[in-house]
């Protein structure tokens, strides 16, 4: 038996017993093959040309897909139908050879045998026709592994081809295995996708190898949020995976922690990297997360939780109290907090800023580690106003010699309700039908907890 066929038989065996270990998942790999057939190919490379050695190494692996379920693969060639002539390159020389289907394994083992380098290296351009060779299915996983011996010779941008296309969701992050490139070529290639160098015909083996057990290979990982003793007991909090390459929301998830007090295990895709924000107040964020295909990985980030209950200390005369809450000396709002939840944030220190009449500031408030800590505030009392007509003016708040506005009158009304915090206040106002300054009137009155206080003007 050939060595190829040995190979053959064991990624078949490797791939098999991958499939029959990993959790069952009804959505589809689509693995896209770009093949270079550009004239270069024919140069030498260990077991004889190049051509020879990739196309067969090649057919074998997609005979080896054959048994696999859920996966599709097609075959695109660029390079192999127009010869470069004194005319120049023919930059637009790529062509879907063998769309997607199911059972179309034996087309392009077939067609492999068949392809005759030709033309010239068009990277970009066939990066940018694979977009329309993807069925539209937006549970699939689209997979392209381009095989090339040469770098971009058509003035296109590969990279921004392949950038465009992760960032419309088109495919995930591309394979690209390089046969004996120059290392200065190879810096090239490393924004495209996962760059993989093959230096012989062996390493080519091996890396075909790799980046398929890595398209197909089921892979996991745990997020564990610590406490502040490094414990993963925090849970129950909603969490995104965004690629860290294209920003995309790759996936969402709510926390969970199972019956033993192990994190749920989740089924990520190993393609590419993550970014991963959990939904905490504030968020917690972890940039630029790498997962190694068919193995578990433990994501770990800070997140220790307390409570924040706000009270009043008797009846809410409020209809919908509310409080504004930020990270202590900081302006940006966090959250609009109800006097009715119990709300969860990350520990440390809040500024608060309850939406009362007048407006109650408390700063330094500490949220501690798996406790509650408990805001209350004093009960409001009601303010009665009376007038003999409508008019316009203002509830102002004494503190000392200065006055603080706190809210206005209605001049459609001439009688109003409006509930205070407790303390001194005074009204000033105007009737409407009076046109001179010297008509305002004013009156100070005491707000007390619970009590209700009339003024008549």
């Amino acid at each position: 038996m050939s060595v190829f066929k040995n190979i053959a038989l064991l990624l078949t065996f490797l791939v098999s017993f991958a499939f029959a270990e990993a959790q069952t998942s009804p959505q589809k790999t689509r693995i896209l093959f770009v093949f270079d057939a550009s004239q270069s190919m024919y140069g030498r490379w260990d077991e004889g040309q190049k051509i020879q050695v990739a196309t067969k190494l090649l057919r074998e692996i997609v005979d080896s897909l054959k048994s696999t379920e859920n996966v599709e693969v097609a075959l695109r060639v660029y390079g192999h139908q127009n010869s470069v002539s004194s005319d120049g390159r023919n930059c637009k020389d790529t062509k879907l050879e063998v769309p997607f289907s199911a059972k179309n394994h034996d087309k392009i083992i077939e067609h492999l045998g068949s392809i005759r380098p030709k033309g010239t290296t068009l990277i970009a351009y066939s990066l940018e026709q694979a977009a329309n060779d993807f069925p539209k299915d937006k549970n699939a996983r689209n997979v392209i592994i381009l095989i090339t011996d040469g770098i971009e010779e058509c003035d296109g941008d590969p990279c921004a081809v392949s950038l465009a296309l992760q960032k419309r969701g088109v495919v995930l992050k591309p394979f690209v295995i390089g046969m004996g490139l120059e290392p200065e070529v190879i810096d090239a290639f490393k924004c495209v996708g996962n760059y993989y160098d093959a230096t012989s015909a062996e390493t080519f083996r091996d890396v075909l190898n790799i980046v398929i057990s890595q398209a197909l290979n089921n892979t996991t990982a745990q997020v564990n949020l610590l406490d502040v003793l490094n414990r993963p007991s925090e849970t129950n909090v909603p969490m995104t995976f965004y690629d860290s390459f294209s920003k995309q929301i790759r996936y969402n998830f709510v926390h969970t922690i199972d019956s033993r007090g192990n994190p749920d295990t989740l089924p990520i895709d190993p393609l590419g990297s993550y970014d991963l924000v959990v939904h905490t107040i504030p968020p917690v964020i972890k940039k630029d997360i790498k997962l190694v295909a068919g193995k578990h990985t433990v994501i770990a980030l800070d997140a220790p939780q307390g409570n924040l209950e706000l009270k009043m200390n008797g009846y809410n005369e409020y209809k919908d109290l509310k409080a504004i809450v930020r990270r202590g000396n900081e302006v940006e709002v966090l959250v609009v907090q109800d006097f009715s939840d119990l709300q969860k944030y990350i520990t440390g220190k809040y500024d608060l800023e309850i939406l009362t009449l007048p407006r109650t500031n408390i700063t330094g408030v500490n949220i501690l580690q798996s406790r509650t800590t408990t805001v209350e505030i004093p009960q409001a009392g009601l303010l009665s106003i009376g007038m003999s007509s409508k008019g316009y003016g203002g509830i102002f708040q004494l503190k000392g010699e200065e006055m603080v506005w706190v809210c206005n009158i209605s001049s459609t009304s001439t009688r109003e309700s409006i509930v205070l915090q407790p303390g001194n206040y005074r009204l000033v106002f105007r009737p409407i039908n009076s046109r001179l300054s010297i008509y305002t009137k004013e009156e100070s009155f005491e707000i007390q907890s619970g009590q209700s206080t009339q003024v008549k003007l």
